[in-house]
């Protein structure tokens, strides 16, 4: 069962990874949309570029599932709701940092219930009522969408949060799953990207010439792991008793032992 559990936090870690890495990469390529848009000559070639780009990004991110189907068709969302997340971007980042509740952030965005459940893909408003009278639970995939839609710059804990007011058993399992860590660890797999990214030359090799280098690289990673796990090992064993040190030399000196004196009957 633990194995299993294990298995899933993997599964959902790998799938939030890749929303991730799909939101990066399709905000990249909506601000190249944005730079061709003002550079385009005729309104009408305009339109036909951004319908094939955005069937494009809609088949790339079918792969991560449909929440990801959904984020990457966030960016298009209504031009009204995109008006609306400009206005009120600082206003909606705090409330999103204070955790507030889905009918204030809805309410910060000048949205109608039947606009956000047209913007969040849902067939009536009656799911968002429920939610915000606090009478049904907001389901994890919901969840994924709103992030898209309000917080595609900082997703994680914005899930968090939401996940932790409107649906703790699900906020329960993320939390043991160590999901929190994920910001960190997508930054980390973005910088391995971008080395390869910065060197043109990697995409011209063959394919037999690339797994030899792919083939190198994993052997001095796995290395350098090994050698820098054993340092912050050893680093954290000084450490440990350093700090055991310390705290023997600050606990004050035990007193010695009284002798027992003589009673004064005893001669």
């Amino acid at each position: 069962m633990a194995k299993d559990d294990k298995q899933r936090a993997q599964a959902l870690q790998d799938m939030m990874m890749d929303a991730m890495h799909a939101m990066a990469f399709m905000d990249q390529v909506h601000s190249i949309d944005d730079d061709e848009q003002a550079q385009s000559p005729t309104s009408g070639q305009r339109h036909r570029d951004l319908d094939r780009d955005g069937s494009l990004i809609d088949r790339i991110a079918g792969l991560t599932g449909s929440a990801m189907r959904f984020a990457s068709r966030s960016t298009d969302a209504s031009l009204k709701v995109g008006r609306a997340l400009m206005k009120s971007q600082d206003q909606l980042r705090m409330m999103l940092a204070a955790g507030r509740s889905l009918s204030d952030i809805r309410q910060v965005l000048g949205l109608t219930l039947s606009e956000m459940s047209e913007a969040l893909n849902l067939q009536d408003k009656s799911i968002l009522e429920a939610i915000e009278n606090g009478t049904s639970t907001l389901s994890f995939e919901l969840i994924l969408r709103l992030a898209a839609l309000v917080a595609r710059n900082d997703p994680i804990p914005f899930i968090l949060r939401t996940a932790r007011n409107y649906n703790p058993e699900v906020w329960q399992i993320l939390n043991n799953w160590g999901v929190g860590r994920l910001p960190l660890q997508f930054e980390r797999e973005r910088e391995f990207i971008n080395i390869f990214r910065r060197h043109d030359d990697a995409r011209t090799l063959s394919d037999d010439g690339f797994r030899k280098v792919l083939d190198f690289t994993r052997r001095s990673f796995e290395m350098s792991l090994h050698f820098i796990e054993q340092q912050e090992l050893e680093t954290e064993r000084l450490r440990a008793e350093l700090e055991a040190l310390k705290a023997g030399t600050d606990k004050p000196d035990p007193q010695p032992p009284r002798k027992a004196g003589k009673h004064p009957d005893q001669g």
